[in-house]
């Protein structure tokens, strides 16, 4: 199932998301995906509109990113089918699993 649960946002913001979400700096960003600091920091910032299919393809391209391609396109996830959005990935960079525990308390 696909749910809408996050709302809509610019590239840039999105962009950071992901990379706060993972621990990265702009330069770690750029050593995993060529796209330079300096226009991540225009996207981030607004200066720059219009994302390309080039930087897109670049970031759900790269295994450590591809879990938000349906958020990064669509604002959508789908966590069944391992599409998440940044704010359910604040466990690790490496992690698509909630860490909700399933133990009762009380």
């Amino acid at each position: 199932m696909v749910s809408n649960e996050t709302q809509s946002s610019g590239i840039g913001e999105k962009i950071r998301a992901i990379r706060d979400a993972e621990g990265l700096s702009r330069t770690q960003f750029f050593e995993l995906t060529g796209i330079p600091a300096g226009t991540q920091k225009h996207y981030e910032m607004g200066r720059r509109e219009g994302v390309g299919s080039e930087i897109l393809l670049k970031i759900t391209q790269h295994p450590r990113f591809a879990k938000y391609t349906l958020w990064l396109m669509t604002d959508k996830t789908a966590p069944q089918a391992g599409q998440i959005a940044p704010a359910l990935a604040h466990i690790g960079p490496e992690s698509t699993e909630s860490d909700h525990s399933e133990k009762q308390t009380g």
